[in-house]
């Protein structure tokens, strides 16, 4: 087997990621940790509108998936200087999007959501998510572009201590907020969705204050604010438009999913979200080393090693494994420890024990699926990857279409389509890795 980066590596590259996705991770399992002591509407409606506001953020994160594969191409090929403008034009692009995508979600969820949720009581409960949480935004989608700056580049270790400052400030502010405490009202849902706000704030403030102290600013020419250049700003297009739409359309396809579960009850929708929660760390852990095989493929495609693209894939699909294996394990043997995370309500509890163990088993497909997948992205053909992602997708909706709207399965069952998706763009991947035309990709 060809490789370049020794496991060692890989996870001195890899480990500060998978801190900072478990961090931010943190942030929802926070919100629903307290919310799960609210009540079982709060913590349905939080999934849906989580969701919902993922679905939109995703496009930004798209963006800077593109962006992040062009820093790291430039970072492979030593052409450092030509980072710092591709930084600020994803920047200003971003603030761009962040002001449209807040105008639009304020005029139209309200619509929107009242023809597709069945219950007064969640649709109430959303709106009220919803309101408060598109201002992080503004603060979400420009820590996107730092995060790309740094994965780029290959110095991660920022992200970890940037995930530790947002998730203090996000359970301060929750705990705060959401049981109106130190003289604040109590404000439920929309005190968590104005803490998870605030959080995202204080993040992009200490992105800003680290990379100016901390960072050789001069070698990637973040010293100088550029005015805005139609040339930079499409060749990142012409690379993350594509990963833009793939994400957009993954994550609204996972909205559609807590919608039909919803149609199910209020209370297969709150077994929902905390198996969403309970999957996010394995979840995370996977798409650490998915990312970090994203970006090594694209530095290796810069630096002319293409040999050891294949090899270099396979060491992280063995990495990923060694780390979600046990926690996957624990949480199928300690199922009732784990769900106590989330809620103190027994039966809750104990409904929701068939669907983790559904998920769990599901890990063993996603792992690889995500490493294949990252490492379509990381050739630089995104709009390859949009092609798998759709169909997929396409098989996706009408699986749940089928087995919750018209069979109404039980929840556990529900949760099935993460195996099916996973072989399916598992499969699709692959074939592209193995005999798809990538190696001369130039972006």
């Amino acid at each position: 087997m060809t490789t370049k980066y020794t496991y060692k590596e890989i996870w001195l590259i890899a480990y500060p990621i998978l801190i900072s996705l478990i961090m931010e991770q943190l942030i929802g399992m926070t919100d629903t940790a307290f919310l799960g002591r609210v009540g079982e509407i709060e913590l349905g409606a939080s999934a849906i509108a989580g969701v919902y506001y993922l679905a939109i953020f995703m496009m930004a994160f798209g963006f800077s998936i593109g962006a992040q594969i062009l820093i790291a191409r430039r970072n492979g090929e030593q052409q450092y200087r030509t980072i710092g403008p591709i930084f600020y034009q994803g920047v200003y692009f971003l603030l761009a999007l962040a002001i449209v995508a807040f105008t639009l979600s304020l005029c139209f969820s309200p619509h929107l959501l009242k023809l597709v949720i069945s219950s007064q009581h969640i649709y109430d409960a959303s709106i009220s998510y919803i309101n408060w949480r598109v201002f992080g935004f503004f603060f979400s989608f420009v820590g996107v572009m730092f995060r790309a700056f740094f994965v780029g580049t290959t110095q991660t270790k920022t992200l970890t201590l940037n995930s530790i400052v947002m998730v203090l400030s996000n359970i301060v502010f929750n705990y705060i907020l959401i049981f109106g405490k130190f003289g604040f009202p109590a404000l439920g849902i929309a005190g968590a969705a104005i803490g998870s706000s605030l959080a995202e704030m204080v993040s992009v403030i200490f992105f800003i204050v680290y990379t100016w102290k901390r960072i050789d600013c001069k070698k990637y020419a973040l010293n100088q604010l550029p005015s805005f250049q139609p040339e930079t700003l499409k060749r990142i297009l012409n690379v993350s438009f594509w990963t833009m739409i793939q994400n957009f359309f993954s994550l609204s396809t996972w909205f559609m999913f807590f919608l039909f579960v919803e149609h199910l009850g209020e209370r297969a929708l709150a077994i929902t979200n905390i198996i969403r929660n309970v999957s996010g760390i394995p979840f995370m852990v996977a798409m650490a080393f998915a990312t970090t095989c994203g970006s090594l493929v694209s530095n290796l495609i810069g630096a002319g090693e293409i040999k050891s693209v294949p090899g270099t894939i396979r060491q992280h699909v063995r990495i990923g494994y060694v780390f979600v294996l046990p926690l996957i394990l624990f949480f199928a043997l300690f199922p009732d420890l784990v769900l106590s995370i989330y809620t103190d309500i027994p039966d809750l509890k104990e409904a929701s024990i068939p669907s983790l163990w559904v998920l769990c088993s599901a890990y063993l497909i996603l792992v690889p699926a995500n490493v294949y997948f990252q490492a379509v992205s990381g050739t630089g053909n995104t709009r390859t990857a949009l092609g798998l992602e759709l169909c997929v997708l396409a098989v996706y909706l009408a699986y749940i279409t089928y087995v919750i709207l018209y069979l109404r399965v039980d929840v556990a069952f529900c949760w099935t389509t993460e195996h099916l998706y996973g072989i399916c763009i598992l499969t699709l991947s692959y074939i592209y890795i193995k005999k798809g035309n990538w190696q001369k990709k130039q972006i």
